[in-house]
């Protein structure tokens, strides 16, 4: 089911757009979408604390956070809710907000940079107030010194945390920053001072240290985002002038100089060079640029200057949807992130209630003292947030899909990284993907002692008269061995089969073997010769005269070098088999699969048969991923597990419909994407099994009161770091 509703949900949005272009007012007047910057977003409660407080808001109808982007889409109808209305609602929750898009104001910019240096000064007192407490608690001081300064450190670091504790139990979410509160005034209340000065600094030092290393998976971002400069040099009026980006617009021909970036998408109208596609592509040799080849924004132009004609403007460049789609993923629910999210939402509540069980219920029962049982419920309730649970799925899957996008592999969400860890069948195009899609001459065979060159020329006379494509590999191999084309008159096309045509008044053919059996030109002399030829699946085309045959010219689809890379990595990759879908002959289809060590093929299918091959693969094998040339191989990718589509850079359509979207038409990206969704993976579960083990150990521990409150915050938060960490070394990710 899921899988034919990924094919539904693309024909929606098509409808959807063609609905949103014939009724523009309509659309318009009913939703609108809200972008906004929140730039004091820094942790998974302030993200749930904006959800609770702007779904109450009537005429809210859809809502995402985007935690590592600190960014809040609202959709809403406008008739019931005002953007300032959303924009109250968000400051009623301690955070500002401002339109993304819209610079933020110099009072904002300095609010925010004033309340990070505020908040270290802070957090900094706390801790010199604690650590001095402490040390002369050990020197042997008594109360009336230690609990001014233990006092200090509470009111130092405490503001911060409770005011937003406050305000998340006003909106019914009992946050971290409220249990610790909670536990820090419990623990003034029983007479533990130095316990809860030192649970405020450790909790407002890891506070800063969780913000300060999220801050690496931001920068991570905005490093795609700064690939392509703000300005471009354009020629208008006849001269040339530097605009912003925002001001180009389509047709504009744009010049970029030696070293510099290109500025935007289009195509080559004059000069030459080799450009740096590796920010988009991910290929690593600079690729040859020549009026006529297309340039994309966020490359380098490595020598001559540049002339194009922009085909984009800035927010629908190739750059522009891929940085789209890596921000997307963040709102995506990836069924890891979903249960985790489930599991939080039913843990914490249930550790709260067994906190307040565990400081009230024994010493009723056994009648023993209530302060220590208290301080037990205390640890208990700091140790029960999930911060770990909750943050260490998502930083993980932002740091695999940015990787994966600075290497030319565009994964379109969590869901389908995770997908994509689980293939263990993969099942290719042919033509086009793991072979150059264009025909090439491979053997020029001259028979009874006819020169090669005279050969090549018949054929290539013959073909220059043909819009046939067999026919354009024989000029192409023709020019490149310097032979022109001869004239000739009379041509003629004889559908299926071949054509015929007169050079220096002498009819020649040249076609397929029906063609001379037809016109009795005898083939005894080369049958062993052609049958060898097609059992190597390449097309044979026969050149000859009413007198007999003078050569055999084949012609094949190149495999690619990098399909003979690509698939032994797969395999080395977890990849049980390897299938290929063609709509070409069998003869042709069990040559490359043999070439290329396929386990299995499946020839002459239209594109029908090839989803239904698809869904045949998927009941036999299992999950099962289709690789594909972009549009023509969509509904195949749609009824497989996972779609991948290879070489779109500047293909909107493909970049719309795959799941996974490699930039360039190198395979090898393949393996290197496959390899690092199971690392994700992997680092998923081991963060969230470390989260668990190291909550479960504690909790263990607090029954014969061997933690204490400070070691508890300390656990937690230090947990929270640690998956953090453990997420952001995929940014790296080098397999």
């Amino acid at each position: 089911m899921r899988r034919e509703s990924k094919l539904a949900r693309y024909i929606q949005n098509m409808s959807r757009r063609a609905k949103a272009l014939r009724h523009p007012l309509i659309c318009l007047t009913m939703e609108k979408t809200l972008l906004l910057k929140i730039p004091e977003m820094d942790c998974p409660e302030e993200s749930q604390l904006l959800k609770k407080k702007l779904t109450a808001l009537k005429g809210i109808n859809s809502l995402d956070t985007f935690l590592l982007s600190r960014e809040l889409r609202v959709g809403y109808d406008e008739r019931l809710v005002s953007e300032a209305d959303i924009v109250t609602a968000v400051k009623e929750t301690g955070m500002s907000a401002y339109v993304v898009g819209a610079p933020a104001s110099k009072e904002q910019k300095e609010g925010l940079d004033w309340g990070r240096r505020w908040q270290l000064v802070l957090t900094s007192l706390s801790g010199l107030f604690a650590v001095s407490g402490l040390l002369l608690y050990l020197k042997g001081f008594p109360a009336d010194i230690t609990i001014p300064l233990y006092l200090a450190a509470m009111l130092t670091g405490g503001p911060r945390i409770a005011l937003k504790g406050f305000r998340a139990a006003k909106a019914l979410d009992l946050d971290m920053n409220f249990l610790m509160t909670i536990a820090v005034i419990g623990a003034a209340a029983i007479g533990e001072w130095g316990e809860g000065a030192m649970v405020i600094f450790l909790f407002s030092l890891a506070q800063l240290l969780e913000s300060h290393s999220l801050d690496r998976a931001r920068n991570a971002l905005r490093s795609l985002m700064n690939l392509s400069p703000q300005e471009a040099l354009v020629k208008r009026e006849g001269r040339e002038v530097t605009l912003p980006v925002e001001e180009v617009a389509l047709g504009d021909i744009v010049v970029v100089k030696p070293s510099e970036r290109i500025p935007l998408d289009g195509i080559v109208t004059d000069g030459y060079s080799y450009v740096n596609q590796a920010p988009i592509t991910g290929e690593s040799i600079p690729v040859e640029k020549y009026v006529g080849r297309e340039v994309f924004a966020g490359t380098i132009n490595k020598e001559g200057v540049l002339e194009f004609r922009v085909t984009h403007i800035a927010k629908d460049t190739t750059l522009a949807h891929i940085i789209h789609r890596v921000e997307e993923c963040q709102a995506q629910r990836a069924p890891f992130q979903s249960f985790v999210d489930k599991f939080a939402r039913v843990y914490t509540p249930t550790v709260i209630a067994l906190a307040l069980l565990v400081a009230t219920v024994p010493p009723l029962l056994t009648g023993t003292p209530f302060i220590p049982w208290i301080y037990k419920g205390l640890v208990l309730l700091v140790i029960s947030c999930p911060c770990a649970l909750v943050i260490a799925t998502p930083v993980s899957l932002l740091s695999g899909i940015t990787c994966a996008a600075r290497n030319g592999v565009l994964i379109k969400g969590g869901v389908h990284l995770e997908e994509a860890g689980r293939i263990e069948v993969i099942a290719f195009d042919k033509t086009g993907t793991l072979t150059t899609g264009t025909p090439e001459v491979i053997d020029v065979l001259p028979m009874n002692s006819l020169p090669h060159n005279e050969l090549l020329s018949i054929a290539a006379s013959i073909e220059s008269r043909s819009e046939h494509h067999l026919g354009g590999a024989i000029l192409r191999r023709a020019r490149k061995d310097g032979i022109e084309p001869s004239d000739t008159n009379g041509f003629q096309a004889i559908p299926g089969k071949g054509a015929s045509a007169k050079i220096k008044g002498k009819e020649y053919y040249i076609g397929n073997i029906k063609l001379f059996r037809d016109l009795g030109i005898p083939l005894s002399p080369a049958e062993a010769t052609l049958s060898g030829l097609q059992a190597q699946g390449k097309t044979v085309m026969l050149v000859g005269e009413a007198g007999g045959l003078l050569g055999i010219i084949t012609v094949a689809d190149n495999i690619r070098q990098s399909s003979i890379e690509a698939l032994p990595g797969l395999k080395r990759n977890g990849i049980k088999k390897i299938l290929m879908l063609t709509g070409d002959n069998a003869g042709t289809a069990k040559a490359i699969a043999a070439k290329l060590a396929i386990d299995e093929y499946f020839a002459e299918l239209s594109p029908e048969d090839k989803v239904t091959a698809v869904k045949e693969c998927i009941k036999k094998y299992g999950k099962t991923a289709m690789v594909g040339d972009g549009v023509n191989d969509a509904p195949a990718m749609a009824a497989s597990s996972l779609g991948i589509a290879m070489g779109t850079a500047g293909t909107d359509t493909a970049l719309e419909t795959a799941d996974i979207a490699l930039m360039s038409d190198d395979l090898t990206k393949l393996p290197f994407a496959l390899s690092l969704s199971r690392r994700t993976l992997r680092v998923i579960k081991e963060n969230i099994a470390f989260a668990i083990i190291v909550k479960a150990v504690f909790i263990a521990l607090i029954a014969p009161g061997w933690t204490t409150l400070w070691m508890a915050v300390g656990a937690d938060m230090g947990a929270s770091l640690l998956v953090i960490f453990n997420g952001l070394r995929l940014l790296r990710y080098n397999p």
